[in-house]
């Protein structure tokens, strides 16, 4: 089998002419192809807005013998290689009489949720503990908060519960991180088939919408308790038990006072689980501080965006909402970047904590809602926050940042819930916004019209007002006068990494395994999910190595 990447094709094409641009392409005559070529990934070239093609990548086979021929003939041709073989091989397989101990993982977010699913299929029977209501419930409560019908529940919201953060998003899952093993591949196919259409296994930027990720979440549930794990809603870890003398984790006590033994907890907490955090400080798990980003969520009308950036092919069924991204660094020294931008999508209330205001993006699979968002955000360093920490060095003093920041927004928006807001205009011009213009921001429960300029530090806001104009000239009419701005947008990802060693277990807490995006290892759904396979074959190849000195299967070990 053999791959070929860069196969342009004009948008309006016959399903057939793919095969005939690669024959075209090879030089090969159609009674050559094994079969037809197989679509692997499309993505959108439209560096030539008058000229948009869909790029391919393909996978087809030839004859016997052809294929190292056609290989040594464009050995110089970096677009054809063999075919990867994606195929997903479980690391390890639990006896089926295997007395072992159960792991715990704790959270059900995209890095708990595919942890526990890849511990289950390898036969090690899972506890999987969340703090927050199954989805069904907790969409009940987040719709509900964000309409006024629901007071804020600080432990079902868009932070906690089924699914994670994620679940409230635009549910990209894509992703920069190095991935030589294709486990994103796994991932995919998982969540296909839980539901999830299967053109996300094809799309070079797929996507799946919040009420579309609800549906999914609970596909995952329910394989992961077809195969033996279990999985507790409304339990909240409040202490980890150590040994007194190594460190090692013996278990975790609940909310409501139950201990559960566990000699490997996973913790896969998410980026907003602060008193989480609080509670492995003081019990003495390493951690540091690390970069994280903050800024304000900017609405512009869709089509101009479209226009923007499919030019008269805007509106094509094909390229759907566009999307950006965008980086500017400031004079300042600061970075500004789009995070997050949901095309045909709405702004959302994300706070996790009472008295806060926090912002994101959300976006169903059709994308159709009339405004584009985008996080718009400034990076924050280490030494940014050293004012806001209990004590000098404090690793959670980035919390403390956030925090302060998010009551601030809290206090702009009338103590209510509702966001701060204001006009891009008024922003650059330093004056207060009191009416809004063709833009009406979408964010629920509501906007407070004010001047932004005390909602972040004063070098956040000077490098926004440098960048917003700069973006114009990447996307034309992006300074427009009336694009809506809400603040704050603090939650971009975790404001420190729990640190851990080559096995994945904290680098001073045997047992523990600190996962995923709150534990400062991953950014988004898809890496998430990468980090829980990873660290579930970590667990799973210490427990069948105590079980079995001699492991059964060295290759399987090998590769992890």
């Amino acid at each position: 089998m053999l791959r070929l990447n860069e196969l342009k094709l004009p948008l309006e094409h016959e399903p057939e002419a793919i095969s005939d641009a690669l024959c075209r392409r090879l030089k090969l005559k159609p009674a050559q192809l094994q079969g037809p070529p197989q679509v692997v990934k499309r993505s959108v070239d439209a560096r030539r807005k008058s000229h948009i093609q869909l790029a391919y990548s393909v996978e087809f086979s030839l004859e016997t013998g052809l294929e190292q021929r056609l290989l040594k003939r464009f050995a110089r041709d970096a677009h054809l290689q063999p075919a990867p073989d994606t195929t997903y091989q479980l690391v390890a397989q639990a006896p089926g009489k295997a007395n072992l101990p159960r792991p715990v993982v704790v959270g059900a977010g995209p890095c708990g949720y595919f942890c526990a699913l890849l511990l289950a299929q390898m036969g090690l029977r899972p506890l999987l503990l969340e703090r927050g209501k199954p989805v069904k419930e907790r969409s009940a409560d987040t719709f509900g908060f964000w309409k006024g019908k629901r007071p804020f529940n600080p432990e079902s919201n868009a932070q906690f519960g089924e699914g994670g953060a994620g679940t409230f998003s635009d549910g990209k899952l894509y992703s920069q991180v190095r991935d030589p093993r294709h486990l994103g591949r796994k991932v995919l196919e998982e969540l296909v088939g839980a539901g999830a259409n299967p053109e996300i296994l094809v799309l070079h930027r797929p996507h799946i919408g919040t009420f579309k990720l609800a549906t999914v979440v609970r596909g995952l549930r329910a394989q992961i308790t077809e195969l033996g794990g279990e999985i507790r809603f409304e339990s909240r870890v409040d202490q980890l038990e150590l040994d007194a003398g190594d460190r090692r984790v013996r278990g975790v006590t609940l909310a409501d006072g139950t201990f559960i033994a566990a000699e490997q907890v996973v913790l896969a907490v998410g980026h907003s689980a602060r008193d989480s955090f609080a509670m492995l400080q003081a019990q003495g798990v390493a951690m540091e501080r690390k970069p994280f980003s903050v800024g304000f969520r900017i609405e512009h009308p869709q089509p101009l965006i479209d226009a923007a950036r499919w030019g008269s092919c805007a509106g094509h069924p094909l390229l759907g909402a566009a999307e950006y991204k965008l980086v500017h660094h400031a004079s300042n020294g600061r970075c500004v970047y789009s995070f997050c931008m949901c095309p045909g999508g709405l702004v959302v209330g994300a706070t996790s904590e009472a008295g806060r205001v926090v912002t994101n993006g959300m976006s169903q699979h059709s994308r159709n809602e009339r405004n584009a968002n985008s996080g718009i955000v400034v990076n924050i360093e280490p030494e940014d926050v050293e004012p806001y920490g209990a004590f000098p060095g404090d690793p959670l003093a980035g919390v403390a940042f956030q925090r302060h920041w998010e009551a601030q927004a809290f206090a702009l928006g009338g103590e209510s819930y509702a966001a701060p807001g204001q006009r891009l205009g008024d922003f650059l011009s330093g004056r207060s916004s009191s009416a809004t213009g063709s833009v009406q921001p979408s964010y629920a429960p509501g906007v407070t019209l004010t001047d932004l300029s005390s909602a972040l530090p004063n070098f956040a806001i000077e490098a926004l007002r440098e960048a917003l104009p700069a973006f114009t000239r990447k996307i034309e009419g992006y300074a427009m006068d009336d694009a809506m701005l809400t603040g704050v947008e603090t939650r971009t990802s975790s404001p420190l990494r729990l640190q851990r060693c080559e096995s994945l277990e904290s680098s001073n807490t045997p047992g523990l395994y600190p996962a995923g995006e709150g534990a400062g290892f991953a950014g988004g759904i898809l890496s998430a999910a990468i980090d829980g396979i990873r660290v579930a074959e970590a667990v799973a190849l210490t427990l069948l190595r105590q079980e079995h000195p001699v492991a059964p299967d060295e290759s399987a070990y090998d590769r992890a």
